[in-house]
């Protein structure tokens, strides 16, 4: 066991290079997913309008839902097998994997047949006004029926980083969104589907994401995955959840406080000189640049995952400390130059979403400077949420994710807005910021000083 250890790249390369080789493609495999919607808002903007972003806007919650639920299994299913490959335990890393495969797919299409079910009461209850339900159930309509392959490419994205093929996991993103970004303009523009268009040109693009995320079911580098990995085992599919439990429920806040967000949006912004499609379109588009933001921290924390979680199975608590540095110091990196684009040219990032009249471009530029303020500082919360979660520690991962969005921009999007209105919910953002920082960094220099002592211990 101790020679397989040694003999793994992930506990004996450099750090800064495994880091880079391994963060690129999941940094690369994120963005792909942003992109997915961020053409579509782009090619929708300019094609059908503000309300049909703002559509999008009210139809977003169902796919970050469905995201959740893929991190969930996918990169739980992955930790569990990063933690049991730095083990020498393949047997485990293969069941991991198995249940792992068995839990998206499933789930994937239990969720999308609810959508169906409930659709018209979900779009209300995430924003949707009386002028923009159409768009919304016509676009949500078609997107649905791609979100379980969304799910399963995501999951399986995440176990072929830890299995080491991230470029694979790379290129499997990066084929459909190649795929969408084609059909976008030729369905919207040329054949005159308008927000359908969009539609379709997303679920097409999955699908060849999907067919190449099934194909490396049999494609396992260090495990050979057999039908009887897929049998479900009640413990095991509560690891799986419990590692990927903090992803996820990050996520699933992200989500919540978005449905809270439109609804405030739509009733503060009707109390305002703006109304309330203004709101909820802008705060979508700009929602939606952020994302491209937390693509790369997301990317660099996923990418930093598979090596910490080896090298704390394996004893290398030097290693762990480093990888968390440098996953750190790249954060910051991104982030401040995200601030500068968000604070100098919020404008001309707009307008690539279509142009507006001079109110909605007032309050897009207002949403950005203010709502999104403290973007240099929002990575180390999710570096930190996911670097506990690689160690086999999730409840405190679970905590820190809960940190910005439930505990703290929450209760603030619902209470400054009594006060202050619609300028109340912009600042309520890096206020939540703010404290979730200082929870952070207390939890993380804790656990940090843990770590030296049980070195020194051994």
């Amino acid at each position: 066991m101790v020679q397989e250890q040694e003999a793994n790249p992930l506990g004996t390369r450099p750090l800064a290079k495994l880091l880079r080789e391994y963060a690129l493609p999941s940094i690369i495999a994120m963005l792909v997913g942003s992109l997915y919607n961020l053409v579509d808002q782009i090619f929708i903007g300019q094609g059908v309008g503000y309300l049909g972003n703002a559509a999008t806007n009210v139809a977003f919650p169902l796919t970050t839902i469905g995201i959740s639920l893929a991190l969930l299994f996918g990169v739980g299913g992955a930790l569990r097998y990063s933690l049991a490959l730095g083990a020498g335990d393949r047997k485990t890393a293969a069941q991991m994997a198995g249940h792992a495969f068995v839990l998206l797919l499933g789930t994937g299409i239990l969720y999308m047949t609810l959508i169906f079910v409930f659709l018209t009461p979900l779009l209300t209850l995430f924003g949707a006004t009386d002028s923009v339900m159409p768009y919304a159930r016509e676009y949500t309509l078609i997107t649905a029926a791609g979100i379980p392959m969304l799910m399963v490419t995501n999951g399986i994205s995440s176990l072929a980083r830890a299995d080491g093929s991230p470029k694979y996991s790379m290129i499997c993103m990066l084929a459909g969104a190649a795929v969408n970004t084609v059909l976008d303009p030729l369905f919207i523009f040329v054949l005159k589907l308008g927000i359908a268009g969009a539609a379709w040109a997303t679920v097409l693009g999955q699908m060849v994401s999907f067919g190449m995320a099934l194909a490396y079911l049999r494609r396992f580098q260090s495990i050979q995955l057999r039908r009887s990995d897929m049998r479900l085992h009640l413990p095991v599919c509560f690891k799986i959840m419990a590692s990927g439990m903090s992803n996820s429920i990050n996520q699933v806040a992200i989500t919540l406080v978005q449905i809270v967000l439109n609804n405030s949006l739509t009733y503060y912004g009707a109390q305002s000189v703006y109304g309330s499609e203004i709101p909820l379109a802008c705060a979508g588009v700009a929602v939606k640049l952020y994302s491209l933001v937390i693509s790369f921290i997301v990317g660099i924390s996923q990418g930093a995952q598979p090596i910490i979680g080896f090298n704390y199975g394996a004893g290398y608590y030097s290693r762990v400390r480093g990888v968390y540095r440098l996953a750190l110091g790249y954060t910051l990196t991104i982030s401040a130059a995200a601030f500068v684009m968000f604070q100098v040219f919020p404008r001309q990032m707009m307008e690539a979403f279509g142009k507006g009249d001079a109110l909605y471009m007032e309050f897009a530029v207002k949403f950005m400077r203010i709502f999104l303020f403290m973007v240099l500082f929002n990575g180390v919360q999710i570096i930190s949420a996911n670097f506990f979660a690689a160690i086999g520690k999730p409840m405190k991962g679970v905590f820190l994710s809960l940190t910005r969005q439930v505990l703290f921009l929450l209760p603030l999007v619902v209470l400054l807005p009594l006060v202050w209105g619609l300028e109340g919910i912009l600042y309520a953002g890096p206020l939540a910021d703010t404290a979730a920082l200082v929870v952070t960094c207390t939890m993380v220099l804790a656990q940090l000083r843990s770590m030296k002592q049980q070195e020194r211990s051994t």
